[in-house]
């Protein structure tokens, strides 16, 4: 009979080794790492993989992404509690986990709706409040902007301006910058309604699609 995994103990291990070992020390996005149980948001059948240095698939040409990329995503985003949340790509649902423990209001947008409604489910189940919308990422979700965060989960060609004019001033956008297969991932400041960019190094994304991104 195949042995039942240790996941909390598989957890414990990636935030050791995977996570504080890089360098990221900030106590709330370790104790986020710590709680919100990673495998629950991917397939029963890739859960021995959830606590891996590695993306995993989620159906439809998807993945969660290395916990690493997410810590320091979720590192770079500079979040504190209360702060109102834009997530373009909900994906797995994991980083709305991870940035709502945080004590972040989150607004997430994903274009596959079968993706959308699975990871609403686990939120939900989770306890999670995280408010999940199908459509277009690139546009964003005006009705309930200004945000102080903009997270994407996808890389992009450019910014889109979508995302620029929902973004308050001097709030910041975390996303990656690209071409189709490699991009470099920036974090963007609004100052006097422009977006001042830095490079937090190279990634690979899924593309993100839409009007502002990458065609269908």
């Amino acid at each position: 009979m195949e042995e039942k995994l240790n996941f909390e103990n598989m957890r414990v291990l990636m935030v050791k080794n995977q996570i504080e070992a890089r360098g990221i020390k900030e106590r709330s996005i370790i104790k986020s790492f710590l709680k919100v149980p990673r495998h629950l948001f991917i397939p029963e059948e890739y859960q021995q993989d959830a606590y891996e240095d590695q993306p995993v698939p989620i159906g439809f040409g998807q993945t969660i992404s290395q916990p690493y990329i997410v810590a320091l995503m979720t590192e770079i985003l500079d979040v504190k509690k209360g702060l109102k949340v834009l997530e373009v790509g909900t994906g797995s649902g994991y980083q709305s986990a991870i940035l709502s423990e945080m004590g972040c209001n989150i607004y997430s947008i994903e274009r596959i709706p079968e993706i959308a409604e699975r990871a609403g489910n686990i939120l939900k189940k989770l306890n999670y409040n995280v408010s999940i919308h199908v459509g277009d990422g690139t546009s964003g979700l005006k009705e309930f902007s200004p945000y102080q965060r903009i997270i994407v989960a996808a890389g992009a060609p450019s910014i889109p301006e979508n995302l620029i004019e929902q973004l308050e001033e001097n709030g910041k956008i975390v996303i990656p910058v690209g071409d189709y297969f490699f991009q470099e991932l920036n974090r963007g400041t609004k100052k006097k309604g422009k977006i001042i960019t830095e490079s937090f190094g190279g990634c690979q994304f899924v593309p993100l699609k839409g009007k502002q991104g990458w065609k269908e």
